[in-house]
């Protein structure tokens, strides 16, 4: 097994691991490009100090790099001879210098594991670095198949600056994208764990269109004030496990949103932040579904939310067969809520009857105290209420003393066992009764 590791700080704007580079084919190799903050690499380096920074930077190939079967090509100036592996630097005259990393330590034979995080990859402070090129991304994977990347290290997002330019922050302030620090895109069979991820300029882990990934042992933390900074986000996903984890940041620890499912959760300490969030769903009257999602076995502490289901109007799809199993809450505000009139925009959103549907949720074993008088809150559409929600030993009191209460509307479904504060939720049969009487009233009224 061959393992280099990061010893030394080191600043870099993005890191790219991109399948879809491929031009040749080889047995065992690929490419990573690496674009580097010229600011601190320094323009006028001597050639000895270049070519020590050229190592240094290789170094962080190998980090991020587990080689796969295809060769991947990044462009290169043509003076340059071909390597398997490439590093673009971006103070170059052209931007881009190519040289080979296989003497550091990379086999990529498929078969030795080569990536480890040990030290701290930095990313620029200054958001202007971006200009140019695509503001959503840093650290990038794309495409890659049967990847580990774990270490114990850190990435560290230096994300203060785009957090006060923020719209967030400051309503006069323009709304625009923010890197998420590591991303894999379509990948398969990842595995993601002991690192240290930090002050993401905006989202730190995501998952969109991945299948077969397991993420376990992450420290990932920013501040409480910090916006849009979710812990781990999860899209367009499918055969997801996260587990032992800690997540402090100013959003959702954990978001879950459209076209996700089978997604396991557990071991999870959350807080402060927004909590573990099923949404948003249904932006822009699009149609999301979400399905086959487990959380259990986690701590939520001193969060804005906690267990949350969260719909826009007009949207359209569903959220079901979700469970929330043995959750311990401290001094959390919302612990169990379902929000289908969600709305995070500066301006109100307009009242619209189509919704995405919210059934077959249950909330089991979820106990602890609550920050607002009501520990359980159901806000569910007129026209697609929410249905078959159970609720089974659930034991919320309030942080300050006393008891909690429950706020229902459009909510049905059944409880059992010991439920404190008490179940609002309206019986389903009642319900069922409630629309057939509706359905024969319409058949019955005369034809015009």
């Amino acid at each position: 097994m061959t393992s280099l590791a990061l010893r030394q700080n080191y600043t870099c704007r993005g890191v790219f691991l991109d399948k879809t580079n491929q031009r040749t084919s080889s047995p065992s190799s690929s490419a990573v490009s690496v674009m580097v903050d010229p600011r601190r690499a320094g323009a006028r380096s001597s050639p000895g100090e270049t070519l020590s920074r050229f190592m240094s930077a290789a170094a962080i190939l190998l980090l991020l790099l587990l080689l796969f079967d295809a060769l991947l090509r990044i462009d290169a100036r043509p003076e340059y001879s071909p390597s398997p592996m490439q590093l673009l630097r971006s103070d170059h005259r052209d931007g881009k210098v190519a040289i080979s990393v296989d003497e550091f330590g990379a086999k990529g034979n498929g078969l030795d594991d080569d990536t480890a995080i040990s030290g701290t990859i930095i990313a620029p402070s200054d958001p202007e670095i971006w200009d140019g090129h695509d503001p959503r991304k840093w650290i990038y994977f794309h495409g890659v198949n049967e990847i580990v990347v774990r270490g114990g290290g850190t990435v560290n997002g230096m994300g203060h600056e785009w957090w006060s330019r923020s719209c967030k922050r400051n309503a006069t302030n323009p709304c625009r994208h923010a890197p998420t620090a590591i991303t894999f895109h379509r990948s398969k069979h990842v595995i993601l764990q002991d690192l240290n991820v930090f002050n993401s300029q905006q989202m730190h882990v995501a998952f969109t269109s991945c299948s077969h990934v397991r993420v376990s042992r992450l420290k990932v933390i920013a501040p409480a004030e910090s916006p849009n900074t979710d812990g781990i986000h999860i899209s367009e996903s499918r055969s997801i496990v996260v587990e032992g984890s800690i997540i402090s940041t100013g959003d959702d620890c954990i978001s879950i949103v459209g076209n996700s499912s089978n997604i396991q959760v557990k071991g999870i300490v959350c807080g402060p932040g927004h909590g573990i969030s099923i949404g948003s769903l249904g932006k822009s009257n699009s149609f999301s579904k979400v399905h086959h999602i487990l959380v259990e076995k986690s701590l939520i502490i001193n969060s804005e939310n906690g267990l949350r289901i969260k719909t826009w109007q007009g949207g359209s799809g569903y959220a079901r067969n979700i469970k929330f199993r043995n959750i311990q809450m401290s001094n959390v505000s919302n612990p169990i809520i379902i929000d289908q009139y969600y709305c995070d925009s500066l301006s109100p959103c307009e009242n619209q009857t189509s919704a995405v549907e919210v059934h077959d949720i249950a909330f089991v074993g979820i106990k602890g105290t609550s920050a607002t008088q009501n520990a359980i809150a159901f806000s569910c559409s007129d026209s697609a209420p929410c249905e078959k929600i159970l609720l089974t030993d659930i034991q919320l009191l309030l942080e300050s003393g006393g008891n909690a209460t429950a706020y229902c509307w459009k909510a049905s479904g059944s409880s059992s066992g010991l439920i404190t504060p008490p179940s609002c939720l309206s019986s389903g049969l009642f319900n069922l009764i409630k629309q057939k009487a509706n359905s024969i009233e319409g058949s019955s009224s005369p034809s015009r």
